[in-house]
């Protein structure tokens, strides 16, 4: 899973956000502890807790004392709509401007992207 060139604690709380979107992780269930983390990747602790740091910072996680880290109400949409940002931001754009320079409109670009999904759909 370790992706070289890309902070390791980086790529700890993007696996924690994609187990939340994808359901695994249910609010309001408890998350996997920095040590859990750490073992199950094979890395330093404090590697582990960076990620679940900066999970904390952002609202995704939050602490109970003594218990442990659990998924924060709402965490499932905020980070549902920061990803699709990042997708309009990442993708979008940039298609938008190359359709520009070719001339086509929403139209044109919305059947394309249905003729696509129809050859590529079972």
């Amino acid at each position: 899973m370790v992706e070289e060139g890309r902070a390791l604690f980086l790529q700890i709380a993007e696996s924690v956000e994609d187990a939340i979107i994808d359901g695994s992780l249910d609010e309001e269930s408890q998350a996997p502890s920095t040590n859990e983390l750490a073992a199950f990747h094979r890395i330093n602790p404090a590697t582990a807790a960076k990620g679940v740091t900066m999970l904390v910072d952002k609202g995704v996680l939050y602490k109970r004392r003594g218990i442990g880290m659990f998924v924060a109400p709402g965490a499932r949409e905020r980070l549902l709509d920061e990803r699709r940002t990042a997708f309009a931001d990442r993708y979008v754009e940039p298609l938008l401007a190359e359709a520009r320079k070719l001339g086509l409109g929403p139209a044109d670009l919305t059947a394309l992207i249905n003729d696509r999904a129809a050859v590529t759909e079972p």
